[in-house]
Parts: C-alpha cells; sequence; structure tokens
C-alpha cells in the first residue's frame, strides 16, 4: 500500500496511456474493418500492455535501488538503458504469441508481416515508448526524492529548533534561580525572618516554574504569576527602593509567550536601575494589545500609567538573560517577534516585547 501511493502518479499515467491506447485501436478498427468483433483489438493493444506491464515491473524490481542516481541523471539513465535489450528480444514474441494462442482458440488466423519486418518495426515502436515512460518515471522519481530531501529538512529543522529551544529554557531557569538565592544570601546577614519570609515566596515561585517543566511557552497569566513572585523577592531585598504598578489588560491571560519571559526584563530593572541608585525607583508593568500584537513593557522612573516621555534609541543591553530571551523569540516566531530597550528622558529604561497575538 505504501509502494502503491508513493508511485501512485506513475502508475496512473500508465494505466491512463493505455487506456487511450486501447480506445484508438478500437475506434481504428470499428472505422476501418466495419466490425463488431472488439475483442480483436482489445486483444492486439491489451496483449502489448500486458507484457509492457510485466518487463516494466521486472526493471522497477531490478532498478529499485537507483534513486542514488537521481542527481547524476545520466547515470541513472544508462542504468535503465540495460534493460532496453530485454524489451527488444522478449516483447514480440510475448505479445505476439498471446495473439495467435487467442486466436487460434477462437479458429482463425492471426495474419501479421513477415517476421523480421515485426521485429524491427516492434523494438522501434517499444523503444520509442521506453524512452517516453524512462523520462515520466525520472521526473516523478525526482519529484518525489525533492519531497522527501524537504520533508527530511523540515523535521531536522523542526528537531534542531527544539533541541535549541530546551537548552535555552535549560540555561534560563539555572540563571533565575542563582540570582534569587544570591538575593536570599544577602538578606540572611541583615534579616533573617525577611530572608525567611522570601525563601517561602521563592519557594512558590519554583513550584510554579517546575509546573512549566520542559513547555517552551506559557500564558500571560502564568507569566504574571512568576514575575510577581520574582519582584517580591527582589523588592524585599531593596526594601523601600523600589514600587512596581501592574497595568495587565485580563482579556490577554490566556495569551501564549515564551515561558519566564517577563522575569529576565524585571530582572534587567533590578541589575541595571534598581542596584545602582540609592534613591527610590519606580517601575511600570504593563500588558496590552496594539492590534494583532501583544505587548509586555516594564519602564522604570515613568510614573505609573504616565505616558513615557519621547523616546531614543538605547544601544543593545542586557545578559544572558535577555540574549536568551532574544534567541527564543527568533526560535518560536521569527520576525513576528521583536524586542528592544529603550532609553527614556530623565534616565529610564522602556524595555518592550512584542509578538503575534491571537484573537
Amino acid at each position: 500500500m505504501i509502494a502503491f501511493r508513493r508511485n501512485a502518479v506513475f502508475i496512473g499515467a500508465w494505466l491512463l496511456f493505455w487506456a487511450l491506447m486501447i480506445l484508438v485501436e478500437v475506434q481504428d478498427f470499428i472505422r476501418n474493418e466495419h466490425s463488431h468483433a472488439l475483442w480483436k483489438p482489445l486483444l492486439w493493444t491489451g496483449s502489448s500492455a500486458l507484457v509492457a506491464t510485466l518487463f516494466t515491473l521486472v526493471q522497477l524490481h531490478g532498478t529499485r535501488d537507483s534513486d542514488a542516481l537521481l542527481a547524476t541523471p545520466w547515470r541513472w539513465f544508462a542504468r535503465q538503458v540495460l534493460w532496453l535489450p530485454l524489451y527488444w528480444i522478449g516483447f514480440t514474441p510475448l505479445a505476439f504469441g498471446m495473439r495467435l494462442a487467442v486466436y487460434a482458440l477462437v479458429g482463425e488466423t492471426y495474419g501479421h508481416d513477415p517476421w523480421p519486418k515485426v521485429f524491427l518495426y516492434e523494438s522501434i515502436k517499444i523503444s520509442i515508448f521506453f524512452g517516453l515512460f524512462t523520462a515520466v518515471r525520472f521526473g516523478v522519481q525526482s519529484y518525489r526524492a525533492l519531497l522527501d530531501e524537504k520533508l527530511r529538512l523540515e523535521r531536522a529543522a523542526a528537531l534542531l529548533r527544539q533541541a535549541q529551544l530546551q537548552h535555552l529554557a535549560q540555561q534560563m531557569r539555572p540563571h533565575f534561580l542563582f540570582n534569587a538565592l544570591n538575593t536570599i544570601s544577602s538578606l540572611m546577614h541583615s534579616d533573617v525572618e525577611l530572608a525567611d519570609a522570601t525563601l517561602v515566596q521563592l519557594a512558590e515561585v519554583l513550584r510554579a516554574t517546575l509546573a512549566l517543566g520542559d513547555a517552551h511557552e506559557a500564558t500571560l497569566e502564568v507569566e504574571l504569576r512568576l514575575a510577581r513572585g520574582y519582584a517580591g523577592v527582589m523588592a524585599a531585598r531593596f526594601d523601600g527602593r523600589v514600587t512596581i504598578a501592574w497595568v495587565v489588560d485580563d482579556t490577554l491571560l490566556g495569551q501564549r509567550l515564551p515561558a519566564m519571559s517577563l522575569q529576565p526584563l524585571l530582572e534587567n530593572v533590578f541589575k541595571h536601575t534598581v542596584e545602582k541608585r540609592r534613591g527610590a525607583v519606580r517601575v511600570a508593568v504593563s500588558a496590552v494589545r496594539e492590534g494583532d500584537q501583544l505587548v509586555l513593557r516594564v519602564e522604570d522612573d515613568v510614573g505609573a500609567l504616565m505616558p513615557a516621555p519621547a523616546a531614543t534609541p538605547a544601544p543593545p543591553a542586557g545578559g544572558i538573560g535577555l540574549a536568551n530571551l532574544r534567541a527564543r523569540l527568533t526560535a518560536l516566531h521569527g520576525e513576528r517577534a521583536s524586542f528592544g530597550l529603550t532609553a527614556l528622558d530623565g534616565g529610564g529604561v522602556r524595555a518592550e516585547l512584542r509578538l503575534p497575538c491571537a484573537s
């Protein structure tokens, strides 16, 4: 059944060709002989079809391993031409033998030209037939090989992409844990109770993180839960120095995005802004829909919900977390997703993540 499906085009062309040949032979017989003995043209062309089919099946079996030669057509055709003498030697005796036997059974005589002339004519005819269907077979097999190669490449690309995503996800989670544990370690020297409370909060975050398993994507709702947990851990370290406003369109909570994609944006704020400033830092986290895109923004020192000042491009920044996020966005969405950092007037920074949003 599999072999039939793979050669369906060739088989279909074969059957159509012989059906047309039989139809033409019958029409010529009716027009020229004015007889209703239609078994005769059916026998003439049918015997040729049966013998040609038999020889073709033998040839296909004998050259079943020739697909490797498709890349060098001259070698592939040379391999097929080696079978042409089989048609020259065997076609005429078998086809005409069938005709003679059937005519003898019905008590008639099958007339034909002298055998040398018959052999020459039939050899030329079968050579043309052989060349035609060998060319068709080459085209069908080449196209099929091209599709198979394309499918193999697509599967390989999908496996590579999956492996890259797994590697990036595995790289992301230890990185997050390392930073969180450093925070708790710092708190243990100054406030044991706060360190204990923060550790409990971290445990809740890790529980949610482990629930993701090897998933490459998570809903916005899960991402917000992880980000709020992380923000709570970090805010405990910088107690009194950071306030965070969360502005989220609740209709987007079911939207999917790369797992642990919001947390690195917050981490970037704590690492490059909160840690380096002595004064209070205000952070605004928003998730909105703009057209057919989900837009996540994390802004510091812009005030909650207040329009941001005119922005100017900032140079690419970020360590392993943001590099990881960029790589995962490219792997999952290609050019349909983007991530950028923009410097704001007054010293603030906006991190903006855009990705396709399902309706």
